[in-house]
């Protein structure tokens, strides 16, 4: 197994190689706003680093999110061509997973990212591999009776601390495709099916038609 990794579903734009039993390398640059810019140059890092070439690659995990409508649609669309071309399979992992297997944590906990609109994308686990709720959106008030005293990791947990009152600060903030490249290649390893390589945005994209929009062209 070759396994390429990547995530752009929060502000790290992060991609990994990992050959089915430990990494062989990892870029995480974290720029909300550079994720198309990011993240090719980063996929040619890693295979260099690695000394591996992108046609020995033989399998693709993308985080599918979720996150932001077009910082999530830059890995999607980049997996789906590299799939594509390299004729290989594509899986999805939820980015929250991602976060929750790089915590380690071994006893139940959050993750909570920053949904922006004064949100957070957030689940619930019992550990770092077994996730307990579907990722869901929601302000941090209407959650904090859920939350309280809970361990917490992720930005949206740090962003929120008055609510998310256990967040670990040690713990990880954003993404990392080697957390997401070892668990895809530990569900792979053990027959799971992963998800498929589709965006999960949980609400409307930000942009949207104006409302009484004027078309202007001719009939």
């Amino acid at each position: 197994m070759l396994l390429l990794a990547l995530d752009t579903a929060t502000p790290a734009v992060t991609v990994a190689l990992h050959d089915g039993t430990g990494l062989l390398a990892e870029s995480r640059q974290v720029d909300a706003r550079r994720h198309g810019e990011l993240l090719l140059p980063a996929v040619d890092r890693v295979l260099g680093e690695a000394g591996r070439k992108l046609d020995e690659v033989s399998e693709i995990v993308v985080g599918v999110g979720p996150g932001p409508y077009t910082g999530l649609r830059v890995g999607l669309v980049t997996a789906a061509t590299f799939g594509a071309v390299l004729d290989v399979p594509v899986h999805g992992l939820c980015t929250l997973d991602g976060l929750a297997h790089a915590s380690g944590l071994t006893e139940p906990f959050v993750v909570a990212t920053d949904a922006r609109r004064k949100e957070v994308y957030w689940a619930r686990y019992a550990d770092a591999r077994t996730r307990l709720t579907e990722p869901a959106v929601d302000r941090p008030a209407d959650l904090a009776d859920q939350v309280a005293g809970v361990p917490a990791v992720g930005a949206g947990a740090l962003l929120y601390d008055t609510v998310f009152t256990g967040v670990r600060r040690e713990g990880p903030e954003h993404q990392s495709a080697a957390a997401l490249a070892a668990l895809a290649a530990e569900k792979l390893a053990a027959g799971e099916e992963l998800l498929p390589p589709r965006p999960l945005y949980l609400r409307r994209p930000d942009a949207q038609v104006p409302a009484n929009y004027k078309v202007v062209t001719p009939k």
